[in-house]
């Protein structure tokens, strides 16, 4: 059996696997909810969902950086990896040994997309199937709500010192655009550096969202923020539902209503 992946780099399996690695953490949470928990057989220490995954089984290191002699001995059948979050060298070291899928996502209809090649590969197409059409009505649904809400300029931050935003060409970026939001620094690409002292030319926007992920800002990076940039609504949000583009958007929608409700 011959597959592509996001990269449109082919895939060819002897039969449907039943070990799987997965060195992406949302890619990890998707396999569970697709009811494929008992055939993964590693994952990374960033793998936090379901809670139990990492006792549960070998952990082969981070998204960046992996235990070969571990791989090796888990004898997986496939490797899950992402563009984004593993990187190239990682993939061309396992792809010498073993057969590697490669995810490459930036909108919701990628993550679909992926979803629907998960169903295949895994023989779990009913599954995939019905996580698909629920995500769909989901957003459909969150358009229809927020359709008549009026636009916000935001910037989105993951990263304190050096201070660095969501820009075009991300996942995250898409969702703000879902969200109705204005990204200011939407004209940038990918993850940008902002240097301090060019935060305070950011006191005409109506928000700025701290995220969870990958750094963990918490009410002290809140007042942090308030002071360098002011008055200026600092709103503290879940990165997951934000940057978690596997069966995570299922509940998304209602976490992006309660922002807008709040």
């Amino acid at each position: 059996m011959i597959y592509i992946d996001q990269l449109d780099r082919k895939i060819t399996l002897v039969s449907t696997p039943v070990r799987i690695i997965s060195l992406v953490p949302s890619q990890t949470e998707l396999l569970v909810d697709l009811g494929l928990s008992d055939f993964i057989v590693g994952v990374t220490k960033f793998c936090v969902h379901p809670d139990t995954i990492r006792k549960e089984k070998v952990v082969v290191g981070g998204t960046k950086s992996i235990h070969l002699q571990r791989i090796k001995e888990l004898n997986p059948d496939i490797i899950l990896c992402n563009k984004e979050e593993n990187t190239k060298e990682i993939v061309e070291t396992l792809e010498q040994n073993y057969s590697v899928h490669v995810s490459d996502i930036a909108t919701i209809a990628e993550s679909l997309e992926l979803i629907s090649q998960y169903g295949e590969i895994f023989d779990r197409r009913n599954n995939a199937k019905k996580l698909t059409d629920k995500i769909k009505l989901e957003a459909k649904e969150f358009s229809e709500f927020i359709q008549n809400k009026p636009k916000k300029k935001v910037a989105y931050f993951i990263w304190r010192k050096p201070w660095m935003v969501a820009g075009k060409g991300t996942f995250i970026h898409h969702l703000l655009e879902i969200n109705g939001f204005i990204n200011v620094f939407g004209n940038q690409e990918r993850y940008p550096d902002i240097p301090e002292e060019d935060l305070a030319t950011l006191s005409n926007l109506d928000f700025i969202l701290l995220s969870s992920e990958p750094f963990p800002f918490s009410e002290e990076h809140q007042e942090e923020m308030t002071k360098l940039v002011h008055e200026v609504k600092t709103l503290l949000v879940d990165g997951e539902y934000f940057s978690w583009y596997g069966s995570r958007l299922a509940k998304a929608f209602t976490y992006f209503r309660s922002l807008h409700e709040n």
